[in-house]
């Protein structure tokens, strides 16, 4: 699990910066509604941390360097330094005795020694110890504070933020790059590694998204209590799920896209070390090939069995001929052949034979392997001289059948060796405990491949001295696998070198991988994007819908109250407040413009009786009725109004005393033909007045008024007029109107 996700760093890197861009816009929206505590601050430490690991992504994937890790260390302090600011500030916010910013000199200066003094790991260990924990401590602190002062539910959310940070203060302050002081040398990111299977950068990515989600969650039911909308609320809920499950969906079919892309090219890598170790193990078979055939044709000659079967102490001339023969034509350094006890009978130089005459080649696995019927392959390596051989043995056998000797020849691996010194990936052929004993990477000679047992160590430094034993590789490959050597990915492939217990191993870094990831971290990070723009425009549009719709209720409100202060609850008439209003605004057109204006009161005959005998509901219907009546025989521009009682009053501009008497005997006649359940029919008294020079409001009312009691003495159900004369009024009447 470990290694799957070590391999998975890049993606860890963008899902860790993209926590904290989110972070980062969270806190900047509530900073932009005024929102108390110092949001900006802490949304600047978000976007400038999460741009930090998005740029360890970059030298992830297009590699590093030392002024590239040195400024994104100091853009990581920097982050922190934002971090305890937000909290020096929430904290003297809220009255906390806190220090000023004098603070950050000293540990800025402890931070920048550390650098000068241990290198960059002692630089970002510093600065995670020195500021990057108490600043996500104190976090949490006002956070917790925060949610103290609050009531009910609204608390958890702070609470939730609070212990987000608490734990990022334990995975980023003390979990910390190794560094040669304690307690980095004890508990750093690689311990962490060891200890739980997954990197460092996985946690702090997820934590990232906690404080995230918990921030947005206390702001957004912040909001829903200021908008007080229950639509608005179950939005902001939904909202909040369907962001959650949209982010995780997102990042888990990016993830599969990264993987997929990725894996297109891991396997372009993989069919290319094929065909590379296809091309080395083909170029070590041409050295080797042709001493194996040619030590079977040594074997099965017959100067060679009959130098074994003639006797030990013969020397057939003839069989050393052939000896050398086959040595010389196979491009072997040596050729032996050898008894049934590993004894040198014959050997292709004189005085290799003279020098190893005596010595016995019983126990070697090649001797072993032929003196028992089969064909024997072996390689070698002298520490002392550096001679790197092949050699290839063969059964001699007899007349009978019976092995009688082994064939040997023994060919130098120099020529291979600087055949391939120039091919581009690194190659090793490795001992069977995987020491490097050729290589076209000088630097890994006498080096182990993979972890050894300390007593194999001891016993391989007897035979090749000093071993470089930092194992290059996690584990022992056996045939290929993707692993970290020398802390980078690679794809090792491991072949058999001659049906022998040496391997060839080839190294193949896959530079172009990231390449194809980092598309679909892109793809990635656009879906989020998009995502998150839909969701936040959502909500604004749904929070602007709201918003008018209280705004219409308001205006509705606003409408009705209006209505009912100048309507008459029964008849649906202007009552006399309303008619107030239209009379003075048309006294002035009138007296602007020396245009007649008249009025028409009129007043409903023997309307008590009607109340006493046929009761009250039957009144108003009358008074229902009738209103409906006039309202329909007038202008739009005329102005009728329930005076009060059973008296009624219409405004008609632009009309002179006749005409407004024309309209009155209009509609007392009609009136009288109206015919009302119960009560049968009814009359009115109309009186009728033109505004005249000098006139208040006042004055006019009361004419036609007076013109009304007149008709209803003068025997009811008629109209009588005050006879006004024509409208001349000056420009100084205007304001005593007004």
């Amino acid at each position: 699990m470990a290694a799957f996700l070590t391999s998975e760093l890049d993606f860890i890197f963008f899902f860790y910066g993209l926590a904290f861009i989110l972070l980062g816009s969270v806190c900047f929206a509530i900073a932009r509604g005024g929102q108390g505590m110092p949001w900006a601050v802490l949304g600047l430490f978000a976007y400038v941390h999460g741009v930090g690991e998005w740029l360890d992504l970059t030298a992830l994937v297009a590699g590093d360097a030392p002024a590239f890790a040195t400024g994104r260390t100091a853009l990581m302090t920097g982050s922190f330094l934002l971090l305890l600011e937000f909290a020096r500030l929430e904290a003297a916010r809220i009255e906390l005795k806190v220090p000023g910013r004098w603070i950050y000199a000293p540990l800025i200066a402890l931070v920048a020694l550390g650098g000068m003094i241990g290198g960059l790991n002692v630089t970002n260990a510093l600065a995670r110890y020195a500021i990057g924990f108490p600043g996500a401590a104190a976090t949490s602190l006002v956070l917790a504070l925060h949610a103290k002062g609050a009531s009910g539910s609204e608390k958890w959310w702070p609470i939730s933020g609070a212990v987000g940070f608490a734990l990022y203060s334990v995975a980023a302050g003390i979990i910390v790059p190794a560094a040669l002081f304690w307690p980095a040398t004890v508990l750093n990111s690689g311990t962490f590694t060891q200890a739980t299977a997954m990197p460092i950068q996985l946690v702090r990515g997820l934590l990232a998204c906690w404080m995230a989600f918990s921030v947005w969650g206390s702001w957004k039911q912040k909001l829903s209590r200021d908008v007080a909308s229950s639509r608005y609320t179950k939005f902001l809920q939904k909202q909040f799920v369907w962001t959650l499950v949209a982010m995780a969906a997102i990042l888990v079919l990016g993830w599969t896209l990264t993987e997929y892309l990725g894996g297109i090219y891991k396997q372009n890598v993989q069919n290319e070390a094929q065909g590379n170790l296809d091309l080395i193990s083909s170029r070590l078979s041409g050295e080797t090939s042709t001493i194996d055939g040619m030590v079977r044709a040594l074997a099965g000659s017959s100067e060679a069995r009959a130098l074994l079967t003639g006797g030990r102490g013969r020397r057939d001339g003839r069989a050393n001929s052939v000896l050398n023969l086959d040595t010389e034509a196979s491009g072997a350094r040596l050729g032996y052949i050898l008894d049934k006890s590993g004894m040198v009978i014959a050997s292709s130089d004189g005085e290799e034979a003279a020098r190893t005459s005596e010595l016995n080649f019983g126990s070697t696995s090649y001797f072993q392997t032929s003196i028992a019927g089969e064909a024997g392959y072996y390689f070698s390596f002298d520490a002392a001289s550096g001679e790197r051989d092949y050699y290839a043995s063969y059964p001699i056998h007899d007349a009978a059948g019976e092995v009688v000797g082994v064939a040997v020849l023994k060919k130098s691996l120099d020529h291979f060796k600087s055949d391939l010194m120039q091919f581009g990936r690194p190659f090793f052929l490795v001992d069977p405990n995987g020491v490097v004993v050729l290589t076209n990477r000088p630097t890994m000679m006498f080096r182990t491949l993979w972890p050894l047992p300390e007593e194999t160590k001891q016993a391989l430094s007897h035979q090749f001295g000093k071993l470089n034993d930092k194992p290059m590789l996690e584990r022992e490959v056996v045939d290929a696998t993707w692993t970290t050597s020398d802390g980078a990915r690679d794809f090792v492939r491991r072949r058999s070198a001659n049906h022998s217990e040496w391997s060839l191993v080839l190294l193949t870094a896959p530079q172009g991988i990231f390449a194809n990831r980092v598309l679909g971290i892109i793809i990635t990070l656009q879906m989020a994007t998009l995502a998150l723009v839909y969701l936040v425009g959502r909500e604004r549009w749904i929070y602007d819908s709201v918003q008018l719709d209280k705004r219409l209720e308001t205006e509705d409100l606003a409408r009705k109250l209006d209505f009912r202060a100048t309507t008459d609850s029964l008849t649906g008439l202007f009552n006399r407040f309303k008619f107030n209003q239209e009379l003075s605004i048309e006294m002035l057109r009138a007296l602007r413009y020396q245009t007649p204006l008249s009025l028409v009161f009129y007043d409903i005959d023997h309307f008590k009786r009607v109340n006493d005998t046929y009761g009250h509901q039957a009144g108003d219907k009358v008074l229902i009725t009738l209103s409906s009546f006039v309202a329909t025989r007038i202008r739009k521009i005329d102005v009728l109004a329930r005076w009060g009682g059973e008296e009624f009053i219409i405004l008609v501009p632009g009309s002179a005393t006749e005409m407004a008497r024309g309209l009155a005997e209009s509609l007392r006649d009609g009136m009288c033909k109206l015919s009302f359940d119960d009560v049968g029919t009814v009359s009115c008294s109309f009186g009728v007045a033109q505004l005249k020079a000098g006139d208040t409001a006042e004055t006019f009312i009361a004419r036609a008024d007076e013109a009304m009691y007149r008709a209803k003495t003068n025997g009811r159900n008629r109209v009588e007029v005050e006879v006004a004369s024509l409208l001349t009024v000056d420009a100084s009447h205007l304001e005593s109107v007004a």
